[in-house]
């Protein structure tokens, strides 16, 4: 029948969690102890920063954690990146160390000639 959905939807769950002294309900169809990993983390930086600062302003304080987790990302994605690059520069060559090896063992081998004395 066109237009019907042959996968069938997850079914989304609510968690209670609780970031920098305010609950909040979260809706998803993820694993809930990943869900409540993540609030945890999130909470932990806010508490970090506000202990660093002298602002009491919750907003502040998840600006500046969000900024924090986003400082956090982009140097692990620059680390992948750089990974990533040096591993195909050596995947390169070794590749190239195997074509050697590869036509080196399909050459012929020298034929003895034998020399009449």
């Amino acid at each position: 029948m066109i237009g019907s959905k042959e996968k069938i939807d997850s079914v989304a769950q609510s968690i209670r969690v609780e970031i920098y002294n305010q609950t909040y309900n979260i809706r998803s169809d993820g694993d809930n102890d990943y869900i409540m990993h993540l609030a945890e983390y999130v909470d932990r930086k806010m508490r970090e920063i506000s202990s660093g600062t002298l602002t009491v302003d919750s907003l502040k304080v998840a600006i500046l954690a969000a900024l924090h987790i986003a400082d956090e990302f982009h140097q692990l994605q620059n680390q992948q990146e750089l990974i990533d690059s040096q591993l195909a520069a050596r995947s390169a060559e070794c590749a190239e160390m195997l074509d050697r090896v590869l036509k080196h063992k399909e050459a012929p081998a020298p034929q003895e000639l034998e020399v009449e004395q």
